[in-house]
Parts: C-alpha cells; structure tokens; sequence
C-alpha cells in the first residue's frame, strides 16, 4: 500500500516531498474563458453573403436560435413568441420580420409548420446537418440542405444620400403635362 504523500503544484508540475517534480495530467477544463456552455457561429456563416445582408435584428434573432442549439436537437428550435419573450424579444413584427429575413437568407429552415392553439413551429439552422427526430412535417427532412446559405447571392448596396436625394429631387422637377392637353 502506498502511502499518500501532499504535492505542492506549480503550474502542470507537482513538486514532491522528496526534491522532485512530476508532471500532472492535462486539464480539460478551458480557464481562458467563462465555464459553461457556448453557441458558435463559423467564421463561413459570418462571411458569408447571406448573413451580411442580414438587418440587426434578424441577426440577434439568429444568436438566439443558435442559443438554442445543443448537440441533437436541430430541427427542434423554437421562435414562439412565448419562449422569446422570456428572452426580452417582445415586438411581435420585429420577430416576424427577422424570422423571415432568416428563412429568406436560407440560414434557418423550417422543419414544422405551427398551428393554433398550441403548436409551435420548429426550425434548423442550415450550417449543421439536420438531426433525426420524430414530428416533422411530410418532405421537411428530404427538402433541408445544409450549407444552402452559400448559394445566396451578394446583397445590392444601400443607395447612399446624395443618390436618394437626386432621386427624388428628379421626381419633383419633372414637367407635368396631361396626355389629353389640347392648345
């Protein structure tokens, strides 16, 4: 039987009593960041021209599904208002509007179709395969493609002031004539 000896510990080493050091096993737990679980985005989604064209809020919209995401569930994620309400997401139109720019952009596919009075629909995000689980709808499995959100093309640049302003400064300047005007 071993005698249990106290090891002082610098760093992976452990200095034993005796003048010597032993190097210990590894840690898995990551100390450069906070404990707990995480949501990743691929830097290719971030890149990507489908997610830049996104507005803010479809953005934070989609942290949130990706908030959502664990290791066997995507297909299951949820965007009732209920659930997030409870995320501080309390526009009803906001929610509708990002939900379908996020449907629009591919990155978020929808695997069930809600109805009332109490069935949510479910969504996947198109970056991970799409996970086995029973209640989607007829053809949702076979039409879901992954990496479909890299096929979107680049979004049509934003006009800037100067344009908008010679647009409709234009519009007011145009004579007016009416077609049946007879001298």
């Amino acid at each position: 039987c071993k005698t249990r000896q106290t090891l002082k510990r610098i760093g992976r080493w452990f200095l034993m009593p005796s003048g010597g050091a032993v190097m210990g096993k590894k840690s898995r737990v990551d100390t450069k960041r906070e404990a707990g679980a995480y949501c990743s985005l691929p830097w290719n989604v971030l890149d990507s021209p489908a997610y830049q064209g996104l507005s803010h809020p479809a953005r934070a919209l989609l942290l949130e599904v990706a908030r959502q995401y664990v290791h066997d569930n995507n297909g299951r994620l949820l965007l009732s208002e209920r659930y997030l309400a409870t995320r501080g997401w309390h526009s009803n139109d906001t929610i509708q509007r990002a939900k379908r720019e996020l449907l629009a952009s591919k990155l978020m596919y929808q695997t069930v179709h809600g109805h009332r009075p109490n069935k949510a629909s479910w969504y996947a995000l198109t970056w991970y395969d799409l996970d086995k689980i029973q209640g989607f709808d007829e053809g949702a499995a076979a039409g879901f493609k992954r990496g479909v959100y890299r096929t979107m093309p680049l979004p049509k640049p934003q006009p800037t002031k100067e344009e908008l302003y010679e647009k409709w400064h234009d519009v007011g300047n145009e004579k007016k004539t009416l077609p049946c005007q007879t001298v």
